[in-house]
């Protein structure tokens, strides 16, 4: 029931957006001070955490997509493809926390943690993106860079052994066309490069983003994919 495609483990997983102006430092420390709470909260229990932010993370595509959308309705106007990309983004966090789900199995009180914080970051980031776009990407390139940190830990803790390398659940297998003795680590492997798109994607959209109220730049994306192309082309952001 769901589209597939082979990930794309090539992408830079270091790459970094230093903060310039104020609106980027701005952002920066947002999401560095969000950080904090899930430290404390999750410390090392990667799993729990991932599936919490995959929560967070199917949000953003999402309200940037449906809002685009009914924008290019009310205009008229063609939204050069960063609906579809923004969409696409949106269903791929999905997939992350339905994979994640298998993998945790997260108890009652996991589950409502996850209903406030996805009601909570719903509305404060609907809000943000009427207010600011360009603010609303750029944070979202910032919590994708601690996605890849989180992942990057969770998988030191497989290959050290302190996370059981457990066989891929067969969501992950079909979805990700993985074969079909693949493991965890495969997994995490393609969820981090998948995060390190979603970063690109997110930096990009927030730099292209118009101060003239236009919009993203018509023309600058056909889709999350064939984004991908794009990046490999421009400089980093």
């Amino acid at each position: 029931p769901w589209e597939t495609y082979k990930a794309d483990l090539s992408v830079d997983l270091n790459k970094h957006h230093k903060p310039k102006n104020f609106t980027d430092k701005f952002a920066y420390r947002t999401v560095k001070l969000l950080r904090v709470p899930t430290d404390i909260f999750f410390q090392r229990r990667y799993g729990c955490r991932a599936m919490m932010l995959e929560t967070v993370a199917a949000v953003p595509g999402m309200v940037g997509g449906m809002l685009l959308h009914l924008k290019s309705l009310r205009k008229f106007q063609q939204s050069g493809g960063w609906i579809k990309a923004l969409l696409e983004e949106a269903e791929n966090e999905r997939m992350h926390l339905m994979t994640m789900v298998e993998l945790v199995k997260p108890k009652w009180y996991e589950r409502l943690l996850v209903l406030t914080v996805q009601g909570v970051f719903f509305n404060a980031f609907f809000v943000l993106y009427m207010l600011s776009p360009k603010l609303a990407h750029r944070i979202v390139g910032y919590l994708e860079e601690e996605a890849i940190h989180s992942y990057t830990e969770y998988l030191k803790d497989i290959d050290s052994g302190a996370i059981e390398n457990v066989p891929a659940p067969a969501i992950a297998i079909d979805y990700w066309r993985l074969p079909k003795d693949a493991r965890l680590k495969d997994v995490i492997t393609v969820i981090r490069a998948d995060e390190a798109h979603h970063r690109d994607v997110n930096h990009f959209a927030s730099v292209r983003y118009s101060f003239s109220g236009k919009g993203i730049e018509r023309g600058a994306c056909s889709s999350w994919l064939s984004l991908r192309l794009i990046l490999d082309r421009v400089e980093s952001v």
